[in-house]
């Protein structure tokens, strides 16, 4: 470790900027201790939790079917790692499905790239750093990158000093731009060809009724009706139609819906008060968070047994719960506000009868067509077909596309128009553009005030007292600034998530995967790119002057500010991975919500929802893994890249076991999107890699070496050339299935393929499973009008938690 003063240097004092966050971190080993103490305390209560609270860290696999063939987890305290450890790639594709097994091989790339680099940067990188040291050759920043005019005249005479060979050393630069970049371009494209070659033989052998089904937009008025619309598929040879679903004006259904759903809640509440008791009782597999037994009880009979423990006992000669109905009247000419209290339980079961009784009356009515349907077909490869071509000569008319899985389709949004679709999408975009750029003074406030010297212009008593106090100025200028941003990062994706929902997308599949767009944006804009190359928030203004006099004016601001701000991001990467990863396996939010939400469950609908697995969202975990891996890639052949790259491959190799727990055995993804994050996350990782080779042309120029810096331009060509190839060659295989691919279905839904004799007829996937007996139809005009969860429904519910427990 001896070598950290020089991969950790403390950088050059950049001014009197208040917001410049760059010279705030200087302590590894404070950061590294800290989260060391944050990851083991978490890791080790995990440890201890996990058999008691199985009902949490085991609830997938309790409730999902397709989880049942993984391995029991052993219940010591570190046993179940290696079991953890030995299940397959293919068990996590029959278990959990092609999404989660994509986001994981994910992580794999990732430490395989990570491993050999950091061996590379290690042996062969880290002694030249070592040995040579070419501060002396930097041009500083005053003199170039904050003058667009000294740049220019570097350009002019570029072997000023060329011929003095001080700087031969940055030919192994060279090198290693053209080796990690050549080892980025290898890992992608045979992980891309294992991920395809994986999809379609997963979504080829299945046959759901999502694979079958086409989703037609742009329906002219007059083919706007099931018989003109299959009838006119089948015209085209395409096959035959199964199904047709014409989306239609369902606002006062679903409206009806919405107000059944808000008075049977209110109905329960009620029962819930008059019963006086909760309706599922904590169990050894639950949280062990008791509740109180009623101060007094009688024995039940006919409607007053308890919800769900069975006992026959509660205490009910409390009075029956009541509300006040108020309502303005008119006497003598004024108006009069009167009042009076009837029984709830009778008021909302009157309210719910008539309810119901519109609900069944207004399901009968016909309802205005849409220029939107979803028609099933016979087969996947007439499916297929239908949505890779082109089935109208009119243009933006009769346009097909896969259709989203049946429960992850917003009802909602099926009519909603189009223009006021398109119109939101463009003013949420613009927003979350503007939002961006104002994330700037936040974060450059914060960060800047954290800095020592800042601190000190603004508050210098506190300053004086950190100055006084080695421990608390290491941990202000070392783990503060890492802590806020890492707190912005988790907070922000939620706001982010709100606005995707508010888009009018189709399909929840399709907001997932805004979602990770616009989180991953937030991250690298105002995480990486705000910070290295406007450096303050001061500065904005200014580079971005400069940069519209001259393009080159960013590479060599980059390239400046990289090794200054190394410290913060390895900071960062150490504090997500050793820290943060095992409260992400603790569940921590989970865990520290649960007293809340058990205070405020009141119904056996609220305690049932306790038992429910927690939901896995790759908006919010997949961006900042992808910000790591470019962050390490950038950082690779810099002094401090040996530091990032090992530190990069612990973050990769933590997060790989945390997310595949939580993805077989404790979390569930309810989204169908068939793998198609792989495309983000390559081209989003194509774009870290020009960044890179960006970069470190300007850190050759900025050391006079010019010739250098120039050979890297045909490898940042290289590298566009290769982001169009995988467009050209890999996107459709990403999106469709190949024909090729498509076992023989025709024998109906489930028959599998006679050249797969080793996979068996009862075998089936995740997505098979989760779409049995589902049809593309709106469900609120077809779900049964259930009663209120007071009795029957809970005892049900109490007897298949009584047998899993058992």
């Amino acid at each position: 470790m001896d070598q950290l003063h020089y991969y950790y240097p403390t950088g050059e004092d950049d001014g009197d900027d208040l917001t410049n966050p760059r010279n705030n971190q200087k302590d590894l080993y404070t950061q590294l201790v800290i989260s060391g103490c944050l990851g083991l305390s978490a890791f080790l209560t995990f440890a201890v939790l996990r058999p008691r609270w199985s009902s949490l860290y085991a609830a997938r696999k309790k409730q999902r079917a397709t989880a049942s063939s993984l391995p029991d987890l052993p219940d010591t305290l570190f046993g179940w790692i290696p079991v953890l450890y030995r299940i397959s790639e293919k068990e996590v594709l029959t278990a959990a499905g092609l999404d989660a097994w994509v986001f994981l091989q994910f992580f794999k790339m990732a430490i395989k790239f990570l491993a050999i680099a950091a061996v590379l940067s290690a042996s062969v990188l880290m002694p030249i750093h070592s040995h040579f040291s070419d501060d002396d050759e930097v041009v500083k920043p005053k003199e170039s990158a904050r003058d667009p005019q000294s740049l220019q005249m570097m350009m002019v005479n570029p072997l000023v000093k060329a011929g003095k060979g001080k700087n031969e050393y940055l030919w192994a630069h060279l090198i290693f731009v053209y080796l990690f970049s050549g080892l980025s371009f290898y890992f992608l494209y045979a992980y891309t060809l294992s991920v395809i070659r994986v999809r379609q033989d997963y979504l080829g052998h299945q046959c759901t009724i999502t694979d079958r089904t086409i989703r037609l937009s742009a329906i002219p008025h007059e083919m706007r009706s099931e018989q003109a619309i299959k009838n006119h598929v089948e015209g085209m040879g395409i096959g035959t139609v199964d199904s047709v679903t014409i989306c239609r004006n369902w606002k006062i259904i679903d409206d009806l819906m919405e107000q059944r759903d808000t008075l049977v809640r209110k109905l329960e509440e009620a029962w819930a008060v008059y019963l006086s008791r909760k309706g599922i009782q904590s169990s050894m597999e639950t949280l062990p968070i008791a509740q109180p037994d009623p101060p007094s009880t009688q024995m039940a009979t006919g409607d007053e047994e308890p919800l769900l423990n069975g006992r026959g006992r509660l205490r009910y000669n409390k009075k029956r719960p009541q509300i006040t109905l108020r309502h303005f009247s008119f006497q003598y000419f004024l108006p009069k506000l009167n009042s009076k209290k009837v029984d709830a339980i009778d008021y909302y079961t009157m309210k719910l009868e008539t309810l119901d009784g519109k609900i069944e009356k207004t399901r009968k009515e016909e309802f205005r067509a849409l220029p939107l349907a979803f028609v099933t077909l016979n087969s996947v490869a007439a499916a297929q077909m239908a949505v890779q071509a082109v089935l109208d000569p009119k243009p933006a008319e009769f346009v097909a596309r896969p259709a989203p899985a049946p429960s992850n389709i917003i009802w909602r949004n099926t009519y909603m128009p189009r223009y006021k679709r398109m119109l939101r999408s463009w003013l949420i975009s613009i927003f979350i553009f503007v939002l961006s750029v104002f994330w700037l003074i936040p974060v450059g406030i914060l960060a800047g005030l954290l800095n020592i010297r800042s601190i000190h212009k603004v508050w210098p008593q506190l300053a004086d007292l950190l100055e006084r106090s080695a421990l608390a100025n290491s941990l202000v200028s070392n783990f503060l600034p890492t802590a806020i941003l890492t707190l912005l990062n988790v907070a922000v994706p939620y706001l982010y998530d709100y606005l995707s929902n508010l888009q009018g997308m189709i399909s929840q599949a399709d907001v997932e995967l805004s979602v990770i767009s616009k989180n991953f944006f937030f991250t690298f804009f105002n995480l990486f790119f705000a910070f290295s190359v406007f450096g303050t928030a001061s500065n904005m203004y200014s580079v971005l002057k400069d940069t519209l006099k001259d393009t080159t004016h960013i590479a060599y601001l980059l390239a400046q500010s990289l090794q200054a701000l190394a410290p913060f991001y390895i900071n960062l990467i150490v504090l997500q991975g050793i820290g943060m990863f095992p409260f992400r396996l603790l569940d921590f939010g989970t865990v520290a919500l649960y007293p809340v939400t058990l205070a405020g469950a009141k119904t056996p609908r609220d305690f049932a929802k306790l038992h429910q697995p927690s939901i896995f969202s790759y908006g919010f975990y997949l961006p900042q893994p992808i910000l790591i891996l470019i962050l390490c890639i950038v950082y690779s052949v810099l002094p401090s890249g040996t530091l990032v790259l090992a530190f990069g491959l612990v973050y990769f190799l933590i997060g790989y076991f945390v997310h595949k727990y939580q993805l077989l055995y404790a979390m569930d993804h309810p989204q169908h999107s068939t793998g198609q994050a792989w495309s983000m996350i390559t081209y989003r990782l194509l774009i870290g890699i020009v960044l890179f080779q960006s970069a470190m042309a300007g850190w050759l120029a900025l050391r006079l070496a010019f010739v250098r810096a120039l050979l890297i331009v045909p490898l940042i060509a290289f590298t566009l050339w290769f982001a169009w190839f995988y467009r050209k060659t890999f996107s459709s295989l990403n999106r469709y299935i190949a024909l090729r691919a498509i076992a023989d279905d025709t024998g109906g839904a489930g028959t599998r393929s006679p050249r797969d004799p080793e996979r068996a007829v009862t075998e089936m996937t995740v997505d098979e499973r989760r779409e049995q007996g589902l049809e593309f139809i709106n469900p609120n005009l077809i779900v049964p009008l259930s009663d209120v969860w007071v009795k029957t429904i809970a005892r049900d519910y109490s007897s298949r938690e009584s047998g899993r427990m058992e």
